[in-house]
Protein backbone atom coordinates (compact mmCIF):
# COMPACT_ATOMS: atom_id res chain seq x y z
CA UNK A 1 0.00 0.00 0.00
CA UNK A 2 1.02 3.44 -0.57
CA UNK A 3 0.20 6.67 1.67
CA UNK A 4 0.40 10.05 0.77
CA UNK A 5 0.34 12.90 2.77
CA UNK A 6 0.28 16.67 1.99
CA UNK A 7 0.70 19.28 4.31
CA UNK A 8 0.90 22.85 3.12
CA UNK A 9 1.67 25.53 5.89
CA UNK A 10 0.34 29.19 5.02
CA UNK A 11 0.49 32.43 6.79
CA UNK A 12 -2.79 33.55 8.35
CA UNK A 13 -4.38 30.33 7.76
CA UNK A 14 -5.26 26.81 8.76
CA UNK A 15 -2.93 23.96 7.21
CA UNK A 16 -3.70 22.71 3.90
CA UNK A 17 -3.86 19.24 4.24
CA UNK A 18 -4.37 16.30 1.47
CA UNK A 19 -4.13 12.80 2.94
CA UNK A 20 -4.94 9.57 0.41
CA UNK A 21 -4.05 6.00 2.01
CA UNK A 22 -3.13 4.35 4.98
CA UNK A 23 -2.12 7.66 6.71
CA UNK A 24 -4.55 10.93 7.78
CA UNK A 25 -3.44 13.84 9.47
CA UNK A 26 -5.20 16.03 11.38
CA UNK A 27 -5.70 19.91 11.92
CA UNK A 28 -5.66 19.84 16.21
CA UNK A 29 -4.14 23.31 16.61
CA UNK A 30 -3.62 26.44 14.65
CA UNK A 31 -0.44 26.22 13.45
CA UNK A 32 -0.38 22.02 14.70
CA UNK A 33 -0.89 18.92 12.66
CA UNK A 34 -0.67 15.31 14.12
CA UNK A 35 -0.02 12.21 11.74
CA UNK A 36 -2.86 9.65 12.41
CA UNK A 37 -2.79 5.77 11.18
CA UNK A 38 -6.29 5.21 9.29
CA UNK A 39 -4.83 1.63 9.02
CA UNK A 40 -1.71 -0.74 9.67
CA UNK A 41 1.08 0.74 7.68
CA UNK A 42 3.78 0.39 7.37
CA UNK A 43 4.14 -3.17 6.73
CA UNK A 44 6.62 -5.38 4.18
CA UNK A 45 6.02 -3.30 1.02
CA UNK A 46 4.52 -0.14 1.78
CA UNK A 47 5.61 3.34 0.61
CA UNK A 48 5.03 6.41 2.69
CA UNK A 49 5.37 9.97 0.84
CA UNK A 50 4.51 12.58 3.32
CA UNK A 51 5.36 16.28 1.47
CA UNK A 52 5.28 19.30 3.54
CA UNK A 53 5.66 22.96 2.53
CA UNK A 54 5.86 25.78 4.90
CA UNK A 55 5.38 29.18 3.20
CA UNK A 56 7.76 32.08 4.16
CA UNK A 57 5.80 33.90 7.43
CA UNK A 58 4.17 30.92 8.57
CA UNK A 59 4.58 28.65 11.22
CA UNK A 60 4.16 24.83 11.71
CA UNK A 61 4.04 22.04 14.17
CA UNK A 62 3.45 18.27 12.88
CA UNK A 63 3.12 15.65 15.25
CA UNK A 64 2.08 12.24 15.73
CA UNK A 65 -0.50 10.52 17.67
CA UNK A 66 1.26 7.45 18.62
CA UNK A 67 4.27 5.68 17.87
CA UNK A 68 4.93 4.00 14.82
CA UNK A 69 5.34 0.15 14.39
CA UNK A 70 6.84 -1.06 11.66
CA UNK A 71 5.85 -4.85 10.57
CA UNK A 72 6.77 -7.35 7.84
CA UNK A 73 4.98 -8.29 5.58
CA UNK A 74 3.20 -11.66 4.49
CA UNK A 75 5.47 -11.52 1.50
CA UNK A 76 7.88 -8.80 1.87
CA UNK A 77 9.95 -7.73 4.72
CA UNK A 78 10.79 -3.65 3.33
CA UNK A 79 9.18 -0.94 4.28
CA UNK A 80 9.68 2.51 3.13
CA UNK A 81 8.88 6.30 4.20
CA UNK A 82 10.01 9.53 2.44
CA UNK A 83 9.88 12.79 3.38
CA UNK A 84 10.21 16.06 1.42
CA UNK A 85 9.91 19.03 3.03
CA UNK A 86 10.48 22.72 1.95
CA UNK A 87 11.10 25.19 4.44
CA UNK A 88 10.50 29.22 4.07
CA UNK A 89 9.02 30.09 7.38
CA UNK A 90 9.04 28.00 11.03
CA UNK A 91 8.76 24.37 11.04
CA UNK A 92 8.99 21.45 14.33
CA UNK A 93 8.89 18.13 13.22
CA UNK A 94 8.97 15.67 16.30
CA UNK A 95 6.83 12.92 15.80
CA UNK A 96 6.43 9.55 18.14
CA UNK A 97 9.63 6.95 17.88
CA UNK A 98 9.15 4.63 14.95
CA UNK A 99 9.77 0.76 16.46
CA UNK A 100 10.82 -1.49 13.55
CA UNK A 101 9.22 -5.01 15.08
CA UNK A 102 10.16 -8.37 14.55
CA UNK A 103 12.35 -8.65 11.19
CA UNK A 104 11.05 -6.02 9.37
CA UNK A 105 13.32 -3.87 7.41
CA UNK A 106 12.46 -0.19 6.95
CA UNK A 107 14.46 2.47 4.83
CA UNK A 108 13.76 6.23 5.58
CA UNK A 109 15.10 9.30 3.60
CA UNK A 110 14.09 12.78 4.46
CA UNK A 111 14.71 15.56 1.80
CA UNK A 112 15.12 19.33 3.38
CA UNK A 113 15.18 22.23 1.15
CA UNK A 114 15.92 25.42 3.42
CA UNK A 115 15.40 29.25 2.63
CA UNK A 116 18.38 31.57 4.02
CA UNK A 117 15.53 33.18 6.53
CA UNK A 118 14.24 29.77 7.74
CA UNK A 119 14.00 28.15 10.81
CA UNK A 120 13.58 24.07 11.36
CA UNK A 121 13.82 21.62 14.19
CA UNK A 122 13.19 17.79 13.15
CA UNK A 123 13.95 15.42 15.67
CA UNK A 124 13.82 11.12 14.74
CA UNK A 125 13.28 8.87 17.11
CA UNK A 126 13.95 4.99 16.20
CA UNK A 127 13.87 1.90 18.47
CA UNK A 128 14.78 -1.53 16.86
CA UNK A 129 12.83 -4.14 18.52
CA UNK A 130 9.74 -4.71 20.85
CA UNK A 131 11.00 -6.33 24.09
CA UNK A 132 13.06 -9.58 23.55
CA UNK A 133 13.73 -8.62 19.35
CA UNK A 134 16.50 -7.72 17.88
CA UNK A 135 16.16 -8.26 14.22
CA UNK A 136 14.84 -5.34 12.76
CA UNK A 137 16.67 -3.12 10.66
CA UNK A 138 16.35 0.73 9.96
CA UNK A 139 18.32 2.70 7.89
CA UNK A 140 18.30 6.84 7.82
CA UNK A 141 19.21 9.47 5.50
CA UNK A 142 18.66 13.18 5.69
CA UNK A 143 19.66 15.51 3.11
CA UNK A 144 19.18 19.47 3.92
CA UNK A 145 20.24 22.08 1.37
CA UNK A 146 20.38 25.76 1.75
CA UNK A 147 20.35 28.27 -1.50
CA UNK A 148 23.78 28.50 -1.55
CA UNK A 149 24.34 24.62 -1.19
CA UNK A 150 24.17 21.68 0.71
CA UNK A 151 23.56 22.01 4.88
CA UNK A 152 23.77 18.55 6.16
CA UNK A 153 24.64 14.79 4.80
CA UNK A 154 23.68 12.41 7.22
CA UNK A 155 23.19 8.47 7.47
CA UNK A 156 22.39 5.86 10.52
CA UNK A 157 21.61 3.23 10.44
CA UNK A 158 20.86 -0.02 12.90
CA UNK A 159 19.96 -3.14 13.60
CA UNK A 160 20.69 -6.73 12.10
CA UNK A 161 22.73 -6.09 9.25
CA UNK A 162 23.89 -2.82 9.85
CA UNK A 163 27.65 -1.48 8.83
CA UNK A 164 27.75 -1.61 13.29
CA UNK A 165 26.24 -4.71 14.15
CA UNK A 166 27.54 -6.58 16.81
CA UNK A 167 25.63 -9.14 18.54
CA UNK A 168 27.47 -8.65 21.55
CA UNK A 169 27.39 -4.91 21.93
CA UNK A 170 25.35 -2.56 19.13
CA UNK A 171 23.19 0.26 19.47
CA UNK A 172 19.42 -0.68 19.20
CA UNK A 173 17.94 3.08 19.46
CA UNK A 174 18.81 6.39 17.90
CA UNK A 175 18.05 10.01 18.54
CA UNK A 176 18.43 12.61 15.65
CA UNK A 177 18.18 16.18 16.02
CA UNK A 178 18.81 19.10 13.35
CA UNK A 179 18.21 22.63 14.20
CA UNK A 180 18.70 25.57 12.32
CA UNK A 181 20.15 28.33 12.36
CA UNK A 182 20.09 28.07 15.91
CA UNK A 183 22.57 25.20 17.41
CA UNK A 184 20.73 23.11 20.26
CA UNK A 185 21.42 23.56 23.48
CA UNK A 186 19.29 20.82 25.09
CA UNK A 187 19.30 17.84 22.70
CA UNK A 188 20.15 14.62 23.43
CA UNK A 189 23.57 13.20 23.16
CA UNK A 190 26.02 15.07 21.42
CA UNK A 191 25.82 18.55 19.42
CA UNK A 192 27.90 19.53 16.22
CA UNK A 193 27.44 22.44 15.20
CA UNK A 194 27.19 22.79 11.18
CA UNK A 195 29.59 24.86 9.02
CA UNK A 196 26.38 26.11 7.23
CA UNK A 197 24.59 27.32 10.39
CA UNK A 198 22.25 25.34 13.26
CA UNK A 199 23.36 21.85 14.24
CA UNK A 200 23.10 18.04 14.56
CA UNK A 201 22.87 16.44 17.57
CA UNK A 202 22.70 12.40 18.09
CA UNK A 203 22.39 9.91 20.73
CA UNK A 204 22.81 6.22 20.20
CA UNK A 205 21.62 3.42 22.95
CA UNK A 206 20.37 -0.17 23.42
CA UNK A 207 16.64 1.51 24.49
CA UNK A 208 15.17 4.82 24.20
Amino acid sequence: MRSDIVVVAQPGQLPRIECRGGLAARCTEPDTVHLVSAAATPLGGDTIVIRVIVQRGARLRLRSAAATVVLPGASCRESRACWDIEVGGELDVDPQPTVVAADSRHLSQVQIGLTDDARLRIRERVQIGRTNERQGFWSGGMRADLPGGPLLRHRVELGSDSVTHDALATALACVSELRYPDAATDAAGTTLALAGGGSLSTWQGDRL
